[in-house]
């Protein structure tokens, strides 16, 4: 059975909208991080910050994406001392490297109680992925992360925060109950697609209250639903990378 991710401590009922704060990596990594990969890893105290602003919070909820091997050795064991669950996406085709996630690391996780969803294959950008590697991307990912959690896989992260009308018809098909995007701000918590916050290298106090206490101006707000709008219409772009389906790609942020 599909474990889903709990209230935080103290909540009572399900507030209408959230703010999804959406981690990377964190601390120390053995492995090469790849080109803008930095951007979004923080230290341990950054982290720790954030979840101290948000631990006695209703609407404040957590997302890990990319499988980062600091997911179960750094984030887990301050998630529980502070009575958190979150939801960790993972790269099917990632597991098992140095420096990620272990298939132990996602049985653990799921034994703490926290929800694990799907990041992909290999972290490509999915608007300019062709046929082979969709099928890696949305067929083959979520059958080995559903042999690891003994459930369908119906929640995803996209990768980059990068789609379009193509990628969400391929969700859509896939059966995906949940889409974490990276387009900030607070997000509804009945809908379809989920913006998120990302943390980044540079994160301090006054970026985690401001992303909190949602204090945007009003131009800022309407830029955002500009950006999901073209994002959700617009098809893919003229030219695609081609990356052979076979060759590991780089990860990079988001």
């Amino acid at each position: 059975m599909k474990r889903a991710v709990v209230p935080l401590r103290g909540s009572i009922g399900t507030p209408q909208s959230v703010v999804i704060v959406n981690v990377h990596g964190i601390g120390p990594t053995e492995r090469a991080l790849g080109p803008g990969e930095s951007e979004t890893w923080v230290s341990v105290g950054q982290f720790e910050r954030m979840l101290d602003l948000a631990a006695d919070r209703v609407d404040v909820r957590f997302t890990f994406d990319d499988g980062n091997e600091s997911d179960v050795t750094i984030a887990l064991p301050r998630l529980l001392e502070r009575g958190l669950t979150a939801e960790f996406f993972v790269l099917a085709g990632q597991l098992q490297r140095p420096g990620r996630l272990h298939q132990d690391g996602v049985r653990e996780l799921l034994k703490a109680g926290m929800a694990v969803g799907s990041h992909g294959w290999d972290h490509r950008d999915w608007r300019r992925i062709n046929g082979v590697q969709a099928e890696q991307e949305f067929v083959q990912a979520h059958r080995v992360i559903a042999d690891l959690v003994v459930s369908a896989v119906d929640t995803v992260a996209i990768p980059f925060g990068s789609y379009d009308r193509h990628v969400l018809r391929h969700l859509r098909q896939a059966d995906v109950r949940r889409v974490y995007t990276s387009d900030g701000g607070r997000t509804r918590t009945d809908g379809w697609l989920q913006a998120r916050n990302s943390l980044r290298h540079d994160v301090d106090a006054a970026w985690m209250e401001r992303v909190l206490s949602n204090r945007t101006s009003p131009a800022r707000k309407a830029r955002r639903i500009g950006v999901r709008t073209v994002k959700r219409l617009r098809g893919k772009p003229r030219t695609r990378a081609s990356v052979p389906s076979s060759s590991p790609t780089t990860v990079r942020a988001c």
